[in-house]
């Protein structure tokens, strides 16, 4: 093997005559840059006119496919080898002194992703296959060979993935690499690096195979030819890794700047089928489901047809109104003894329709929309005193009541920390813990509204923690800084985050 660790050619007979070639106005004389600018040419001299596609006959057109999708494995292949170079010249061992690091990139993967321009996960992938083309072609211990002592590249991350490595250099793409190396996981008490090393074998000569035939299996089929493989080698654990799959479903929340929000929700497989039961029978017709049936069928396909939302909007509303009829029907079990309800902040200073903010979100809504909502739901007035405050219970209980905790969300609007430079806290009232600015004992603060405020967890500590002190004036709220933060102790007025708040206090003045 050759080698071409220096920047520039080296003296064996291969290279000591090396032919030239231009690509980008550089000239390259190393054999491998030499290659490569030739391919890039040659790829360079196909066609990119769309009529020149658009005239090919139907199985020109497939045999083209094929033959691109050949190119792009190799070209993924040639890839992962010089990733793996990257990575092997980037061994943690060699500290800053690596080929990453020295180039100031943290990783292998890092340079990788910056110097090609793939994605940080299409990055890994390459890295990783990388690894596994070079664990396939080095050696796995020191051997000495006539004085010389040859070391190995790399430690085997993966070594019964050695014949994944070779197939990686005969054909197979970097996404079917992965799919096997995922879909066949890791070796355990009960499945040996053996057994394993025998399934990734099996599965690369069925793919390369296939590929020859041009009946490949896709990525996701191949995970689940490799899954299948796995569960023949450990029936006893089939159970284990249904678990494990159940135990990562996760849904998270995306809070966005303009008010709207994202879910992302990871589900297991048995969660899946049945959230995908309910968004096919809502959206199939449009996706070319059912066209005929009985009359009652045909006419519910119809109307989703015709609908004028977007698919995507239809499933939208349909999961929404599922949430809300489902919650209502025994909300006790799971949440609580009410229902999930959308509380409505109406700044309601006379007669006239007026727009509403729906608590915790930062943008008005049309009074269309109050109209609407307070038609179809529930409302519930909320008293103010002649300071702007709402009604309060004193010192008969320390904790705030509920309807005291919905009067300080329609004041506060959330957490109302704030460090007087624009950076206030996020967290809206569901997020808060309501705050005795007169401790309840060091005081004897009364559980009033006027002295209580939202606060998100960590500020709600770091006030009672770090000797952050909040007073009231008028309806003003003003946070003091302890000593070591600031020796001027200069209060930071902390607003409120309610629209409908402060759309009030404007209607309303002194």
């Amino acid at each position: 093997m050759n080698d071409i660790s220096g920047d520039s050619a080296d003296s064996s007979p291969e290279t000591s005559q090396p032919s030239l070639a231009i690509w980008n106005g550089a000239t390259f004389i190393h054999p491998l840059l030499n290659a490569y600018a030739s391919a890039t040419s040659i790829l360079q001299q196909i066609s990119m006119e769309a009529t020149d596609y658009r005239n090919v006959d139907t199985n020109t057109l497939s045999q083209l496919s094929a033959a691109a999708a050949d190119n792009h494995r190799l070209v993924g292949a040639h890839l992962a080898m010089i990733a793996g170079e990257i990575a092997h010249r980037s061994t943690p061992d060699l500290g800053a002194n690596g080929l990453a690091q020295g180039r100031g990139f943290r990783t292998p993967e890092e340079m990788v992703k910056v110097t090609t321009g793939l994605s940080g996960r299409d990055a890994v992938a390459a890295v990783r296959a990388g690894r596994m083309i070079h664990h396939s072609q080095y050696p796995t211990e020191n051997i000495e060979t006539n004085g010389k002592v040859t070391t190995p590249s790399l430690e085997p991350t993966y070594p019964w993935l050695t014949t994944v490595g070779i197939a990686l250099t005969q054909g197979l793409s970097l996404a079917e690499a992965d799919a096997i190396r995922s879909g066949l996981g890791e070796p355990t008490l009960r499945v040996s690096t053996e057994a394993l090393s025998e399934a990734a074998a099996q599965l690369c000569s069925e793919q390369l195979a296939a590929h020859g035939a041009g009946n490949a299996l896709d990525p996701d089929r191949l995970y689940r030819r490799a899954n299948e493989l796995r569960d023949d080698i450990d029936l006893a654990s089939v159970g284990d890794r249904e678990q494990d799959r159940r135990n990562r479903r996760a849904l998270k929340v995306i809070r966005r700047p303009d008010g709207m929000g994202k879910l992302i929700w990871d589900m297991d497989p048995e969660t899946f089928a049945v959230v995908m039961e309910t968004y096919d029978r809502t959206t199939s017709p449009r996706r070319g489901g059912p066209r005929f049936g009985p009359t009652k069928t045909q006419e519910h396909a119809d109307l989703i047809r015709s609908d004028a939302r977007t698919t995507e909007q239809l499933a939208s509303d349909v999961f929404v109104h599922l949430l809300q009829t489902g919650a209502g029907v025994d909300p006790s079990q799971i949440l609580g003894d009410v229902a999930p309800r959308v509380r409505l902040l109406v700044p309601s200073v006379d007669e006239k329709p007026h727009p509403g903010w729906i608590e915790g979100q930062p943008f008005p809504v049309s009074a269309e929309t109050v109209s609407r909502l307070t038609c179809t739901g529930t409302t519930s007035e909320i008293t103010f005193d002649r300071d702007k405050q709402p009604l309060d219970v004193g010192r008969e209980q320390r904790l705030f009541s509920p309807k005291q905790r919905i009067a300080l969300a329609a004041r506060d609007g959330g957490c109302r920390w704030s460090d007087g430079d624009g950076h206030d806290c996020e967290r809206p009232p569901s997020w808060t813990e309501a705050h005795h600015i007169r401790h309840w004992k060091r005081d004897s603060g009364n559980t009033n509204i006027a002295d209580g405020i939202l606060l998100c967890r960590h500020h709600h500590l770091l006030a009672h923690n770090n000797g952050w002190e909040i007073h009231r004036a008028s309806k003003t709220y003003w946070l003091t800084p302890p000593v070591s933060e600031d020796p001027q102790q200069r209060p930071l007025e902390l607003p409120s985050r309610s629209g409908a708040m402060r759309a009030y206090l404007e209607a309303v003045p002194d």
